[in-house]
């Protein structure tokens, strides 16, 4: 772990003696690995670091450049660090239900018995048990929905069900319809298997179907993701009506679609978009958000014709679940521990949207009453990339709005605050100080 940050600590020396010097674009990441003799992945870990330090920004379909100084208003620094204050990220988001860890270990115990843990520790198949696919079934299911235990799959998590089911569906070459906003990681899947992503509008009920249409007949779309429940970055749940709309459409066009709902026990319950076209959809979810990251199962429920095919996909892709992370997980959710947790976690959510309230009133900020993450369109003249920088510079990490884009050059001037892996003090005291850099730049000096 601590490689990576060596190595960004050497970026940085470059930086500040100006052998790297403002506006000069760093390699491409592959190249960089090349380079440094590393893997792919800890060159993402040293460019992610040097962005949250703040002394580069990325933006998509460009690359990443050193960043320049911004002049200091009045004779004074842009930005004055906190230098006493302990670090908040709000990058991170992986809530924890308090005695979260107390609900969760009674139930392990009966796994440590040598006999039990001896079958725990044996291969599990993409299809799991059958202890685990009514259990998951139980878990998933909503008022008018309970997906058939014979269509779910299992991975590691749910980053792997979205890999999985994406390298069934799209060859490379293809292309798959996102919205224009949508989660970094599937756009990193995506360059791994050779995938286009095609960003496609939407409003404030959803995802526009007219959008789908219109890029289905430029160039066919081999599949849709999308995230109608608590889409992130924005929080927005798309409406009954425009759902309906869009299982229509997708039905009329055989489009399959990977409907990511990993948010959505957060959110009341609603019929997903695999109740109005079982057929085509594959449903994606886990339990890193709902138990815990560390140990975490990925679901993917798949329509009855595709079951062979995304198996083999998660087969070659070494993405199947552990068997004791299975067993966990049975085990958790026959005892209740599971919809403790996520009752827990709607209380908890719903404080924090509370503090995010207060301590950001005035300013232009896209959530939801339980959502865990919140979408900031910042103050003109802030730009993403500066104001990371600034509260960087404060010891407070946020991600900047063009991690999500996927169209090339779209950079909205915008953040991604996560409001739940910080304890509730240090997340006030993080989104206070944050309203205090945004006021100051943007003029407004009339805020917290």
């Amino acid at each position: 772990m601590g490689d990576y940050r060596r190595i960004a600590d050497r970026i940085a020396d470059d930086i500040a003696s100006g052998r790297l010097r403002p506006g000069q674009r760093l390699p491409p990441q592959r190249t960089f690995a090349r380079r440094r003799g590393i893997a792919p992945s800890t060159a993402g870990r040293v460019y992610g670091e040097l962005v949250r330090r703040g002394l580069v920004v990325g933006e998509v379909g460009r690359g990443t450049f050193v960043r320049a100084a911004a002049p200091a208003p009045a004779g004074r620094a842009l930005v004055e660090s906190d230098e006493g204050a302990a670090p908040v990220n709000l990058e991170l988001n992986y809530p924890c239900a308090p005695g979260q860890a107390e609900l969760l270990a009674p139930v392990l115990a009966p796994l440590l018995r040598p006999d039990v843990l001896a079958e725990a520790l044996s291969p599990a198949p993409a299809t799991g048990t059958p202890e685990a696919r009514e259990a998951a079934a139980d878990l998933l299911a909503t008022p008018g929905w309970r997906p058939d235990p014979e269509r779910l799959l299992f991975t590691g998590n749910a980053r792997q069900a979205i890999a999985a089911a994406l390298a069934s569906l799209v060859r490379p070459g293809g292309r798959v319809g996102v919205e224009q906003l949508t989660y970094p990681l599937v756009k990193e899947i995506a360059a791994r298997l050779g995938i286009t992503l095609v960003p496609l509008a939407g409003d404030a009920a959803g995802l526009l179907p007219e959008a789908v249409a219109a890029a289905h007949r430029t160039a066919p779309l081999s599949a849709l993701y999308v995230q109608p429940t608590l889409h992130n970055p924005t929080a927005l749940t798309t409406s009954g009506p425009r759902l309906l709309h869009l299982a229509r459409l997708v039905h009329d066009l055989d489009l399959p679609v990977v409907e990511d709902r990993i948010w959505s026990f957060l959110h009341a319950p609603g019929v997903p978009l695999a109740a109005h076209a079982p057929a085509l959809t594959h449903v994606v979810d886990g339990l890193s958000k709902r138990v815990a990251p560390g140990l975490t199962v990925g679901f993917l429920v798949v329509p009855p014709h595709r079951a062979g095919a995304v198996a083999h996909a998660v087969r070659s892709g070494g993405w199947s679940a552990g068997r004791f992370a299975l067993e966990a997980a049975v085990r958790w959710t026959a005892e209740g521990t599971v919809a403790r947790l996520v009752e827990a976690k709607r209380a908890d959510a719903t404080r924090r949207q509370r503090i995010l309230a207060e301590e950001l009133a005035g300013f232009t900020v896209r959530s939801g009453p339980r959502a865990y993450f919140a979408w900031w369109e910042l103050p003109a003249p802030w730009r993403a990339d500066t104001f990371t920088a600034a509260a960087a510079a404060h010891g407070i990490a946020v991600t900047p709005g063009p991690a999500f884009a996927v169209a090339p050059g779209h950079t909205p001037d915008a953040v991604r605050l996560g409001l739940a892996s910080a304890p509730e003090p240090d997340l006030r005291r993080a989104l206070r100080t944050l309203a205090h850099v945004a006021a100051r730049r943007s003029g407004d000096r009339s805020g917290p």
